[in-house]
């Protein structure tokens, strides 16, 4: 992969570092699990299409889809997410192509499925536009792309850009991953590639019992903040005191009856 071969890229150490921070999540993938199907039924996944699953993690949407008949391929960035991802689809006695890659390089030939899928995951990708081309070139024309994103205005939006204010800045032509929670950015992303684009809304409730617990789980598994906590920690305590002040503080917000309101936006589209 582009990102093993030049370490010394600016960019292939941004993915590098996405890579070992998401290598923790599958923890969390038990909260996406029912997002999961919501996703698929959006997306009106049916006995026998070709399903790519982008940005899979742990198997949640492309094991779903393949529960329904679909002829699944799923891909990540994160080899530890791939093993748990087979172990997954082992359990649920589904047949799931499994791809180690990245969505700026997709290793597909154009047109080579039907639907083309990613919860909370392409929005990763640091370079939208490649992410976005890449996911519309392997689709067939006819064929639907729909994913699951977090809006920059809500819970996990508001974490990102707080984060953002406590990271050294990315490199050159990084975009956050909430302008795919945002419609009018989804339009001009996919612009004219597409048509009949709908978008809807959706909630996930995260047990947690306090705000504090809630950031406690997410800085051992969520990519991003598993990052940024290594390096406040290593660089200044104080600011990492700080900065989980303000986290608990938003978090707060939407914590009510145990559970963290997350709410999101699903995309749907037909490829021209």
């Amino acid at each position: 992969m582009a990102g093993r071969r030049c370490v010394t890229d600016p960019l292939a150490r941004f993915k590098d570092a996405q890579r070992q921070g998401w290598a923790h999540f599958a923890p969390l993938a038990d909260n996406t699990t029912p997002e999961a199907a919501r996703l698929v039924k959006h997306a009106g996944v049916r006995p026998g299409d070709r399903v790519l699953d982008v940005a899979c993690g742990t198997g949640v949407v492309a094991i779903t889809a393949a529960r329904l008949g679909a002829r699944v391929t799923g891909l990540d960035i994160t080899p530890e997410l791939i093993a748990h991802a087979r172990e997954n689809a082992g359990i649920a006695d589904v047949e799931v192509e499994w791809h180690e890659g990245d969505v700026e390089e997709l290793p597909f030939g154009d047109a080579a499925f039907d639907v083309v899928l990613s919860q909370f995951g392409h929005m990763f990708a640091p370079r939208p536009d490649v992410a976005a081309a890449e996911m519309l070139r392997v689709l067939k024309p006819g064929g639907t792309i729909a994913f699951s994103t977090w809006p920059p205005e809500l819970v996990l939006g508001r974490l990102f850009a707080l984060g953002g204010r406590y990271m050294p800045p990315p490199p050159a032509g990084v975009m956050p991953p909430t302008g795919w929670g945002d419609p009018n950015i989804v339009r001009e992303r996919l612009g004219s590639a597409v048509k009949d684009l709908v978008f809807d809304r959706a909630t996930m409730r995260v047990p947690a019992l306090s705000p504090q617990h809630s950031r406690r789980i997410s800085e051992r598994t969520a990519g991003p903040l598993v990052k940024l906590v290594e390096f406040l920690a290593a660089t200044d305590p104080a600011r990492l005191a700080a900065f989980r002040r303000e986290y608990d503080a938003i978090v707060a917000d939407y914590f009510e009856d145990n559970t963290v309101r997350q709410d999101y936006l699903l995309t749907r589209a037909t490829k021209i």
